[in-house]
């Protein structure tokens, strides 16, 4: 059972969710500095190299210029060693205020949002945005082709990492030009650039010079223009941890003195002279200064078009692949019944039989493995086919497909409520068994079914929530970039809710009122 199944449309649903955000993720959470236990820190290996990326020799094992790093830093702070949590990028902040890491240190840039909430270490990587497109396109051949429409129309597609400074970089500066494509992966924009998907894409440098300048993972792409927009990695602790933090940066400022620092990043190609600068730099940091003294609901008023577009965007998911549910659910429920006795079948050839039985695994598979994997199938692994579907349509297309499985059972066991007589009875009078079938059986079942069809709605409704793995920008995915722009995860999870409960609780009240006037009708009884 899905999440959204299980809390359903209730209004007791959504304040159970908002109750375990609160104990989850919302309270405070202290931990002890303890120097007899590994240092734990937050990351995303998903994220690759530099970062934190699979040894080459040894998948099991964990390299990387941050894994280095935090190796160095445990050793300083006299701790036996450094323990990494795997986290999703967008959410190793949350997990650190949940107490379940110590620090977060993962490409974590500065912001002044961040460090309203969180204590920040001094800089210990200074890095730039970095522009890569396909060697074969030549409309984007530098930053400023970015600010000029695409001959084509529309606007330019650009790949991001959700919720870091090149999403806040290329929003700001190309508003009218660019449609930043907010991905949880860096590595996936890159894919996309490459098939075509994307006209480009905007990353940390450290990432581009590595996968696309050093490795040379992908022949197709490379990066033009020179680096944009100087900042700052830095390493976040919980805004109770003041003490870990200044021993932090005492390491940091020690690493960096005995040259330890500068061979670890020559070690993986991202040592530069930028990071000469850093003791000047941290001559005048002094990012407490910033340290939040509370927030009001007005801080969500600027954000709150964003967050009705989304839900707009939550409406056409559901509206374009509901319709191509049902109908998909239904040719599939007569495809796997037409040769049973439910419709009259039974004496076809043996090869007829195959049918139904091709069905039946499509039926399995589909309600067998994740809706979070057939999108990601749809969106990425077909373009590598020739099949090429922009997020939202390839949403409504996985979010279609995946639901007409349920629909045909859903339809399946309305046939075979049926009384059989009825069939024999229109045969009986001529009528051929298509036309039986039509206009005598679909009727009733279907009449039967839209109740259930309705609740399934209301679950599809919800679940397309998924769609935000593919960038598709609907309610949920608002909520999360909404969220940690403001740091009112809380607030506007709250927000969030109320605007599902005002879409979603209508769709309950019509289902009970299909209910009720199927129990009051006697045709219903039969």
């Amino acid at each position: 059972m899905t999440p959204t199944r299980l809390f359903g449309g209730s209004l007791l649903g959504w304040l159970t969710l908002l109750s375990v955000l609160t104990l989850a993720g919302c309270g405070p959470a202290t931990t002890p500095v303890v120097a007899n236990r590994p240092l734990v820190w937050g990351g995303d290996r998903e994220g690759g190299a530099p970062f934190i990326f699979a040894h080459p020799d040894d998948d099991t094992r964990l390299t990387g210029f941050e894994v280095d790093l935090a190796g160095r830093l445990a050793g300083l702070l006299g701790r036996p060693g450094e323990q990494f949590q795997q986290c999703q990028w967008d959410q190793v902040l949350m997990v650190l205020s949940r107490g379940d890491v110590e620090i977060a240190l993962n490409g974590y840039e500065f912001t002044p949002r961040r460090a309203a909430e969180y204590r920040t270490s001094l800089p210990y990587y200074i890095y730039q945005l970095s522009l890569a497109t396909r060697r074969a396109d030549a409309t984007i051949t530098d930053w400023d082709a970015l600010a000029v429409p695409p001959s084509r129309g529309g606007r330019h597609r650009v790949g991001v990492l959700a919720g870091s400074a090149a999403d806040q970089y290329v929003s700001t500066t190309f508003p009218d030009s660019v449609t930043p494509v907010r991905l949880d992966g860096a590595v996936e924009a890159l894919s996309l650039v490459g098939e075509g998907q994307l006209d480009a894409t905007v990353q940390d440098s450290p990432m581009l010079q590595h996968y696309v300048e050093h490795l040379q993972r992908y022949p197709d792409l490379h990066v033009v223009g020179q680096p944009r927009s100087e900042g700052y990695y830095v390493i976040y602790t919980r805004a109770e941890d003041r003490e870990l933090r200044d021993q932090l940066n005492a390491a940091l400022r020690t690493l960096h003195a005995s040259g330890e620092l500068q061979a670890i990043y020559a070690r993986y190609g991202i040592w530069n002279d930028n990071q000469a600068q850093l003791p000047r730099i941290w001559t005048d940091w002094d990012p407490d200064a910033l340290m939040s003294r509370g927030k009001s609901w007005s801080t969500l008023v600027p954000f709150l078009d964003d967050l009705l577009r989304a839900a707009l965007v939550t409406i056409a998911l559901a509206a374009f692949s509901m319709p191509l549910a049902v109908a998909g659910g239904l040719l599939v429920a007569l495809g796997r019944s037409w040769w049973t006795p439910v419709l009259g079948g039974g004496r076809e050839p043996g090869w007829t039989q195959l049918i139904p039985r091709l069905l039946t695994v499509y039926v399995e598979v589909l309600r067998g493995t994740p809706l979070a994997f057939q999108l990601f199938v749809i969106y990425f692994v077909l373009p590598r086919l020739g099949v090429r579907i922009n997020e939202f349509w390839a949403g409504v297309t996985a979010l279609a497909i995946n639901y007409s499985a349920y629909e045909s059972e859903v339809f399946r066991l309305g046939l075979q409520s049926l009384p059989k007589g009825q069939l024999e009875a229109a045969l009986s009078l001529g009528m051929s068994r298509t036309l039986a079938v039509r206009r005598i059986l679909l009727p009733q079942a279907v009449r039967t079914v839209i109740p259930a069809i309705t609740n399934d709605f209301i679950s599809l409704f919800k679940d397309t929530a998924v769609c935000s793995v593919i960038a598709v920008e609907e309610l949920s995915k608002q909520y999360s970039i909404v969220g940690k722009s403001t740091g009112m995860l809380l607030e506007t999870a709250a927000l969030t809710a109320a605007l599902y409960l005002s879409m979603s609780y209508p769709l309950s009240l019509l289902t009970r009122s299909l209910e009720r006037r199927q129990r009051r009708s006697p045709s219903g009884a039969s």
